[in-house]
């Protein structure tokens, strides 16, 4: 039985349906988010990683340009003084050899040796006769700086032992038809080793060697960057071998980054003309003269690779083509 007042019970009741009222108005304006479901790609995850790598990769046409190896001294007192032959030259031709095995492994350069050639004008004088081949530039330099220092720490029951090789290679790129002197560069590097002892436990390293060579092979590679891109600046040309009707045959294929479809551009070498302010021959601006299309490859290396293009412009004939070149188009 409620006790309350008629007045009670009718307030109680009006209570009631306000807070019926105001629950119906908020369940009327809630919003319900449906559960999203995840859909599985049509492709495998790794095959979309696969097509992400391909969209990334952008195809740059490289020519393999021929550089040889000349001559690399050691211009240093470093271990020349129990040296009775001054041509064998242990560090200059470390220096050589760390340099041509780190052209050869960036895949951009046919590398040529050159190890008793100390004269650009030897080069002018090779001929297909004598069964070498001609290079683009000659590379030739000398180690520079190099030494060896130790310095240490000694304490009460505690001692460290610090040793450190420097070396400075620098280089020269001629021109071997000229034999002018193009590009110069230099790299540093330093290796270090340290040891030491607490309390007569530790290590106690002795004289280490290798660390000339770690010294040696990082200066290279400091100078080497700047020696690839020096010689990759000049554009992406290419010689045509044979012309067979409406087609060419071109020196260069997919190692160089030629595909099938591949639109070049035919022009005509610029005349050559002797500059009388410094002496040098200088060519001029080439001539556009057609257009070709690559339809195929063929060769199964980079010395013997080329590439197939139809001739959709321009006269091309066999009589006139040692005076023509490739390009890519627009160039």
């Amino acid at each position: 039985m409620d006790c309350r007042t008629p007045s009670r019970r009718a307030s109680a009741a009006l209570t009631t349906l306000a807070a019926g009222a105001c629950f119906a108005v908020l369940a009327g304006c809630a919003t319900t988010t449906p559960q999203q479901q995840q859909v599985q790609a049509p492709v495998s995850a790794t095959q979309q990683a696969e097509a992400q790598r391909q969209a990334a990769a952008v195809v740059v046409k490289t020519l393999k340009r021929k550089v040889a190896i000349g001559r690399f001294t050691n211009e240093t007192r470093y271990g020349k003084t129990f040296l009775t032959d001054q041509t064998a030259d242990p560090l200059g031709k470390q220096v050589s050899d760390m340099l041509a095995s780190r052209l050869v492994a960036s895949q951009k350069f046919l590398v040529f040796e050159r190890p008793d050639l100390d004269k650009v004008k030897a080069e002018q004088s090779i001929t297909h006769e004598s069964g070498l081949v001609g290079v683009d530039a000659l590379i030739i330099g000398s180690l520079t700086e190099f030494g060896r220092s130790t310095t240490g720490k000694a304490g009460f029951l505690s001692g460290t032992k610090l040793q450190t090789a420097h070396a400075k290679v620098e280089i020269r790129i001629v021109d071997v038809r000229t034999g002018y002197v193009f590009f110069t560069a230099s790299g540093t590097a330093e290796a270090s080793t340290e040891s030491g002892e607490i309390a007569g436990f530790g290590s106690k390293a002795d004289y280490d060697a290798a660390l000339n060579d770690r010294a040696i092979g990082a200066a290279v590679s400091d100078v080497q960057n700047a020696l690839i891109a020096k010689l990759e600046e000049r554009p992406w040309r290419t010689d045509i071998l044979k012309v067979d009707g409406r087609q060419l045959y071109i020196s260069g294929g997919s190692r160089q980054g030629i595909k099938v479809g591949d639109m070049l551009t035919i022009s005509q070498q610029g005349e050559r003309v002797k500059s009388g302010q410094t002496g040098f021959d200088i060519t001029l601006p080439a001539k556009p003269v057609g257009k070709a299309r690559v339809v195929s490859l063929f060769g199964d290396n980079v010395t013997n690779e080329g590439a197939i293009a139809e001739i959709l412009s321009g006269d091309v004939t066999e009589a006139n083509r040692t005076a023509l070149f490739i390009s890519e188009l627009g160039e």
